[in-house]
């Protein structure tokens, strides 16, 4: 049962959440966090190569569930067995960027953004396409709405990635490395989109990254190691 919001709840809460993968022996990934997402803050992730980073940004984002403990969105608690309606609350709620963008190479950038507005079946054709070409042109790319992925740079494919993020209007976007492919010039320019997100729309954006200079340039740092936040 997913109890009732909570007027000042956070948009993501957890609560002494722990994660353990294997059998016989097994591999603690999260130990025991909690954790509050506020409307409006850019949380950055940092910490050493297989300390739980991603993991903790999959339990975050409903990609994974928790082996103890209760994730909450917006004061509900989202139940870790119920797998339709966490597929609902991630397309209705959340919006994902990965290291690697995950463009369908045979859409362009336009249906690339459509997609999820597909997959949440709320608007028209036209209605889609509308606000597609809008996220495109809110991120510098009208010029490329017919290009293939293949046809663009990283940082364009990367932004193209961040439009379909958002193409559902999501109150948190969850990064994982978005920068982690890019050049110096591009990942400047993606980490000012989605620190304009943050200013602008006041959506809250929690991002994983291994640059301390890009995780200075958040509101506020965690760092994680041994599955543990330490600061």
């Amino acid at each position: 049962m997913i109890t009732e919001p909570q007027p000042t709840a956070p948009l993501i809460a957890l609560r002494h959440v722990t994660k353990t993968i294997g059998d016989g022996v097994e591999t603690t990934l999260v130990r025991d966090i909690d954790l509050a997402i506020e409307p409006g803050e850019f949380v950055a992730i940092t910490g050493p190569s297989g300390s739980g980073k991603s993991s903790l940004l999959y339990l975050l984002g409903l990609l994974d569930a928790p082996t103890s403990g209760e994730v909450l969105i917006q004061g509900r608690r989202v139940p870790p067995d119920d797998e339709a309606e966490r597929a609902r609350l991630r397309l209705k709620l959340l919006g994902f960027v990965f290291q690697f963008h995950f463009l369908l190479p045979e859409f362009s950038a336009l249906m690339n953004v459509m997609l999820p507005m597909r997959a949440l079946g709320e608007l028209s054709d036209a209605a889609m396409k509308t606000r597609a070409m809008a996220l495109l042109t809110s991120l510098g790319l009208e010029a490329h709405a017919s290009k293939l992925p293949g046809q663009l740079s990283g940082g364009q494919r990367q932004r193209v990635a961040i439009a379909r993020a958002l193409a559902n209007e999501p109150q948190v976007i969850l990064a994982d490395e978005p920068t982690g492919n890019l050049d110096s010039a591009s990942s400047e320019q993606v980490l000012g989109v989605l620190r304009r997100l943050v200013d602008e729309t006041r959506r809250s954006i929690v991002m994983v990254t291994h640059d301390l200079g890009l995780a200075a340039r958040a509101d506020r740092q965690l760092h994680i190691v041994d599955g543990r936040i330490v600061r």
